[in-house]
């Protein structure tokens, strides 16, 4: 009883520290900020079929699903970062009481209750928690799918149900990669377990019926009302992304090369504090047998690791690729430890509160306003004047300064727009590699009031004051 009040206490601390960054800590350029401002664009356009890159700008990258749940948090509470980042709160709480459920069907209590708190504080998952994304709500289809396979196997027809609104979810969440994660480690796996007929025990006929009536009208609704959606969402996204280095045909931005195998270093990354633990874990495992749940050893290892084979030759990757497998890897591993000698209750402390002190620190700096010199953001320089004038942008669009200013920010593309558009009152937003040649154009007829690590905010000064 004592250790599960431990891991509740831990659970909860998350949850508050989550919470609080979800209000304090500003939206953060380039991702967040740019599907944060995607959603407030729906809100605000009251176009819920197609996402707007800009507006009248088709966002193709990705389904609706992810910027539907923010949407509906900016439509009830107003275009704040807690509105956009709710519903993606949501999806995590969801993936976590699934996650706990089946853990629960597997193993026991404790075992279950460990393997929640190792996933909620694993790095990359705590971020993702409440991080205006698309890959929380990918990681949510994806475990129901993994949990509703498994034990609609056995025989449960609920769970069985389950493993079809997972892929619905998946692929309005991010597409067919989703029914990859998810088919990939389960054909895996009966190909290795076989006693095929046991498939006749999920609901084939109503599961797939559930899953084209909420995913097929999206799509083509989608496709008509913007032509050219589907080829580009599947082809180009789903093939020439991971196959072209620097992908070219990419529309919303450069494609992030990294050398092929760079997932694995990702996974290190992205499941700390936990995986400096990995080689005490195979130390702990050496010469003993198999132990007689290797089948459900077996499918939770592949479910693990599909995300990060799937990715090793892919030629452009995110650190956040990784994020689907970690709820397996958190209860595989807490299984493992527990039938491999002391549960370690120490050891689980440690992890929890690293994490929080790391992230309880820049809670308080955001809300302390001590995150400006390095968190990627233009909403702290929004807000510091307001004023009643117009506000523009030089070069580079900067998506937290559209959510902050509501899409009221004006972007120039050249000093000599910006001479003809400035007025007074008006304030505008400088890269700080355009400060030379911006400082040479107007002189003394324009001041600094503030900058954070990216732009410098001016102002004109006065005629009178000025020549004075």
């Amino acid at each position: 009883m004592t250790k599960n009040r431990a891991v509740l206490s831990g659970l909860t601390l998350l949850f508050i520290v989550r919470l609080l960054a979800m209000i304090w800590v500003p939206l953060t350029d380039p991702t967040e900020a740019r599907y944060a401002e995607i959603a407030r664009k729906m809100v605000e356009t009251g176009n819920w079929i197609t996402p707007q890159f800009d507006y009248g700008v088709p966002f193709w990258a990705k389904p609706p699903l992810h910027t539907w749940l923010s949407a509906v948090g900016v439509a009830v509470f107003g275009a704040t970062p807690f509105a956009a980042r709710l519903g993606i709160m949501l999806a995590t709480i969801t993936t976590l009481i699934i996650l706990w459920r089946w853990a629960r069907t597997l193993t026991d209590q404790r075992t279950a209750a460990a393997s929640i708190l190792v996933a909620a504080s694993s790095g990359l998952f705590f971020v993702s928690a409440a991080f205006v994304q698309t890959d929380m709500v990918l990681t949510l289809g994806v475990t129901a799918s993994m949990a509703g396979f498994y034990n609609g196997l056995q025989g449960s027809r609920r769970w069985g149900w389950l493993f079809f609104l997972g892929l619905a979810i998946g692929l309005l969440a991010k597409g067919p990669v989703a029914v990859v994660l998810s088919m990939t480690p389960i054909t895996v796996w009966m190909l290795w377990r076989g006693h095929w007929r046991d498939l006749v025990r999920l609901p084939w006929a109503g599961g797939l019926a559930l899953c084209a009536v909420l995913v097929i009208p999206w799509y083509a609704a989608a496709e008509a009302a913007t032509p050219g959606f589907l080829y580009y969402f599947l082809i180009g996204e789903h093939i020439e992304r991971f196959l072209q280095p620097g992908w070219s045909g990419d529309l919303y931005g450069a494609g992030r090369e990294h050398a092929k195998g760079t997932i694995w270093l990702f996974w290190i990354v992205a499941t700390l504090p936990w995986s400096p633990l990995l080689p005490v874990l195979v130390w702990r495992l050496r010469g003993r047998a198999m132990p007689e749940d290797k089948g459900l050893l077996l499918y939770l290892l592949l479910f693990a690791l599909t995300p990060l084979v799937f990715f090793t030759f892919a030629a452009n990757i995110l650190l956040a690729y990784v994020l689907p497998g970690i709820p397996a890897a958190a209860l595989l591993a807490v299984m493992l430890w527990t039938q491999t000698g002391p549960t370690g209750v120490g050891w689980l402390r440690l992890g929890v509160a690293e994490v929080l002190l790391i992230f309880a620190s820049i809670t308080a700096g955001s809300f302390l306003g001590l995150d400006r010199p390095f968190m990627p953001t233009e909403a702290t320089l929004v807000e510091s004047h307001p004023g009643a004038g117009r506000l523009a942008i030089l070069g580079a669009r900067s998506f937290s300064a559209e959510f902050y200013t509501k899409g009221k920010i004006v972007r120039l593309q050249t000093l000599t727009d910006l001479v003809a558009w400035l007025a007074p009152g008006d304030r505008v937003l400088i890269p700080k590699y355009e400060y030379t040649a911006f400082i040479r154009q107007f002189g003394n007829a324009i001041k600094p009031i503030s900058e954070d690590r990216q732009y410098m905010l001016f102002i004109p000064i006065p005629a009178a004051t000025a020549a004075n």
